[in-house]
């Protein structure tokens, strides 16, 4: 991956929507060459897709959390799977350490977070916290040099 393929991935994760012909002039590239290479990031798996980054606030989920569950009491797999049924979160990962699984979720409030919580609390010990703030969101990532 060279500096164009970088600064293409940095130029389309800023704008999803740049076209083509745009991101060719702030490459300096023909709209050809500039579709190729998209063509190849998205062929190699470096590119999975393009979206819309919503905000959570501006449809009605005004409160994000991020909760944390240790002590797993069915089988991961399972959990796994029933969790993709909670539209509250949005984000779920599995890390190592004390804590199994890193939550992220979006509710319109207190209420809703209390609900939330009562259908995890079978599933494990939780921690919940409210996100006050975030610094830092959607930096674009590029490969190291």
């Amino acid at each position: 991956m060279d500096k164009l393929d970088r600064t293409l991935l940095e130029l389309l994760q800023e704008d999803g929507r740049m076209t083509v012909s745009e991101l060719s002039k702030r490459l300096s590239l023909s709209r050809p060459s500039t579709a190729e290479r998209m063509l190849r990031l998205q062929e190699k798996g470096v590119i999975l897709g393009f979206g819309a980054r919503v905000s959570p606030a501006a449809v009605g989920r005004n409160v994000q959390v991020i909760i944390q569950l240790s002590e797993l009491k069915i089988p991961l797999m399972e959990f796994e799977q029933r969790i993709k049924g909670f539209e509250e979160i949005i984000e779920c990962h599995r890390v190592t350490g004390v804590v199994s699984f890193m939550i992220k979720a979006a509710v319109t409030g207190l209420e809703e977070l209390s609900l939330l919580v009562e259908r995890l609390m079978p599933f494990g010990d939780l921690i919940t916290s409210v996100i006050l703030s975030s610094p830092v969101t959607h930096r674009p990532i590029v490969p190291l040099d």
